[in-house]
């Protein structure tokens, strides 16, 4: 099918002004005009014919057709009803594409991708992307991996390893649920308008179960956002946020055998585990 790129500065600038569009910047709008970048993206997703991928926020179609041409069964969720003409028009001729007018945060993913397993791809504006990317991990589904483009310092705090300033708590939350892995970055000049910031696309494979195992996941996420809430203290003290006295504290992080002198971003994900798995034990809140 010979159809015109879209991930291109001529095409997207035509169909922009065919249907009198303009990014709309607090949306965080930004068009991407490197057709490389889309084939890379494609290529981190590893799709095959046999495959069904979710993409969030199509936008005009652009990462929509290159994943259309990969022949893999696409469902794209659109919030915005006025794209809905313009997708209609650029992917016309698909018919391996369907488009459902939703938030992604409320549509029922599950009827959406046909109840089967599935992969994810999303190039969200980047005030959102987080809030969505839990949105799918926590609901659990099917997903093999979730590839993603995000401003390049969140895919490196979504990457980052114990030790170091970009470990934290979205660190801990994304490789509780999968193993992250940056793939390539994308500079400015790959989008109109140009963004300020470098962005990165990273893979997120979905782990078949949890990297560690916790009696009260709602729990463990309290004891990881308490532990960073205040992040230059030891977490003697920022754990005291979850409600408990300084005695009982200190009765938890010695049942846990984790040093009360030490900072959240040296803790791994096996300790953190270990403060919840103890905390009822010890800790009533006052």
């Amino acid at each position: 099918m010979d159809k015109p790129i879209i991930a291109s500065p001529a095409v997207t600038q035509h169909i922009l002004h065919r249907f009198k569009l303009k990014a709309d910047k607090k949306l965080g709008q930004n068009f991407l005009i490197d057709a490389n970048v889309v084939r890379q993206i494609v290529e981190a997703a590893e799709l095959s014919e046999a495959d069904t991928v979710l993409e969030v926020g199509p936008g005009i179609g652009t990462l929509t057709q290159g994943l259309a041409e990969s022949k893999a069964q696409v469902v794209s969720v659109e919030l915005d009803q006025r794209l809905l003409p313009v997708l209609a028009t650029t992917l016309e001729g698909y018919d391996n594409v369907r488009i459902i007018n939703g938030d992604i945060l409320k549509v029922d993913i599950m009827e959406a991708v046909g109840q089967k397993e599935f992969k994810c791809c999303a190039n969200l504006p980047y005030y959102i992307t987080t809030p969505i990317i839990f949105a799918i991990l926590e609901k659990k589904l099917p997903m093999e991996r979730l590839v993603v483009m995000v401003q390049k310092e969140v895919a490196e705090r979504m990457a980052a390893k114990p030790g170091g300033k970009d470990y934290g708590a979205l660190s801990v939350a994304i490789q509780y649920f999968t193993e992250p892995e940056i793939a390539f970055v994308v500079p400015p000049e790959s989008f109109i308008p140009a963004p300020a910031v470098n962005s990165a696309v990273i893979v997120c494979k979905r782990r078949a179960k949890p990297a560690v195992e916790v009696e009260d996941e709602d729990l463990f996420f309290k004891v990881v956002k308490a532990a960073f809430s205040l992040r230059r203290k030891m977490i003697s003290n920022s754990l005291k946020n979850m409600g408990i006295t300084t005695a009982q504290c200190t009765e938890w992080l010695q049942l846990a055998g984790v040093d009360g002198k030490r900072r959240a971003e040296t803790l791994s994900l096996e300790e953190f585990a270990a403060l919840t798995n103890t905390f009822k034990a010890c800790c009533r809140p006052h």
